[in-house]
């Protein structure tokens, strides 16, 4: 934990009496040409009145109000403030993008505003490594170097904890992380779902569940098994409970779809089981599939594949799940995907409450869909600079709260 650390530690360093004097209010003149006396605001407001000024602020301009002076810095990062703030807040996900140059600085897109905002990560991590996020918390696991590296973080405020591995835990060919927030009790599970390939038998591949529980600050091995023309990947997310990941196609007795879903419910802690008979295939041939979580809806974003090509993509559509069936919620408009190339079968995508965020790994151009709405558009330019010509660009989706602490 790195206990105080947020973004108001860039502020200055406030000393007993060294205040930033606010602005008074223009002096009035009356008929006569009379002054009259000047009022400092900040003086005659109590704290709870201004607590309730500042909590209608914007997020980013709340941090600007908390460098005005000694006062509004204690009030707008106390615990009180920033619970009652996140009630009042309107919490519009934003999309934070990413490049492997400028790690670990990436910039935060407001929908909102339309505007995007520099932010630093408090951890040390890369471009490579596995991401999942949920309620204003975000954890990310390191694809480099597996020790040590698990991380819960709120980016806003910049409060981080670092967690131990799931116990035994080694290296696997393939991990798929996925988190989840309880609103009420502010408690938070992660799930890694580990894929590892069985020595001497390209078709078979140990896939093993482990759930850690924040309340309780222990791991849980929930689920062994071994699938057979299946291997696990780095999809999956938690809704209502349930863990839902993608498993991919070895080539071997399988469909004509080279993607399929897998369920389990994390209540029903069973330490074995046959993961295929909880199988759902996917609606159509895809290049990719990218899960999840709009208001504890499962929704996949995914590349359409041509029928006899299915390398090649030839559209992106957008369905939820009810059951076992797919229902379609939107294809991409031909003038959208024309901003995405024939070899860009595979994509960035992740969304919360009714955003859908969807970004070319080659440019950093975005593109939201409002589920609501049922409306596309393409988000303001954002600022970082493409530096070479195989930069890879990539992000995810977070909600802006003040109140969550790892």
């Amino acid at each position: 934990m790195e206990g105080e650390a947020s973004w108001f530690s860039h502020c200055p360093d406030y000393a007993a009496n060294d205040t930033v004097e606010p602005e008074l209010f223009s002096e009035l003149k009356d008929e006569d040409d009379k002054q009259v006396s000047s009022v400092l605001l900040d003086l005659i407001l109590p704290d709870d009145l201004l607590e309730r000024i500042l909590a209608r602020l914007p997020i980013a301009s709340i941090f600007r109000a908390g460098c005005v002076c000694k006062r509004w810095h204690e009030i707008a990062k106390s615990g009180r403030f920033l619970w009652n703030s996140s009630q009042l807040l309107t919490h519009k996900p934003w999309y934070f993008m990413f490049t492997s140059s400028e790690k670990p600085i990436g910039y935060a897109y407001d929908p909102t505003f339309r505007k995007w905002h520099v932010m630093e990560l408090p951890c040390i991590w890369t471009s490579s490594c596995f991401i999942s996020s949920s309620c204003g918390l975000f954890c990310f696991m390191d694809n480099d170097s597996r020790t040590d590296k698990l991380y819960v973080c709120n980016p806003i405020t910049k409060c981080c904890e670092n967690l131990e591995e799931p116990p035994g835990f080694n290296f696997s060919d393939y991990i798929a992380l996925a988190m989840v927030v309880n609103k009420k009790t502010r408690c938070y599970s992660v799930a890694i779902v580990k894929s590892k390939n069985i020595p001497e038998s390209f078709f078979q591949w140990d896939i093993s569940i482990h759930v850690y529980d924040s309340g309780t600050t222990t791991w849980m091995c929930c689920l062994t098994d071994v699938l057979t023309g299946w291997r696990g990947g780095d999809e999956s997310v938690i809704c209502d409970g349930i863990l839902y990941f993608m498993i991919y196609s070895t080539g071997i007795g399988v469909s004509e779809n080279r993607h399929g879903l897998i369920t389990y419910n994390l209540s029903s802690r069973s330490s074995h089981g046959l993961l295929m008979r909880s199988f759902i295939p996917v609606p159509c041939c895809l290049t990719c599939g990218r899960l999840m979580n709009l208001k504890e809806k499962l929704v996949m974003v995914g590349g359409i594949g041509k029928r006899d090509c299915p390398d090649i993509i030839k559209g992106i559509g957008i369905w939820t799940l009810n059951g076992t069936e797919w229902q379609k919620i939107a294809r991409m408009p031909h003038k959208y995907f024309q901003g995405f190339e024939e070899f860009d079968d595979v994509f960035a995508s992740s969304g919360s409450d009714d955003f859908i965020y969807i970004q070319c790994y080659g440019e950093p151009a975005l593109l939201v869909f409002d589920v609501e709405q049922k409306k596309w558009r393409w988000c303001r330019k954002c600022p970082v600079k493409k530096r070479f010509p195989l930069q890879l660009f990539t992000g995810f989706c977070l909600e802006p709260r003040l109140e969550m602490i790892p």
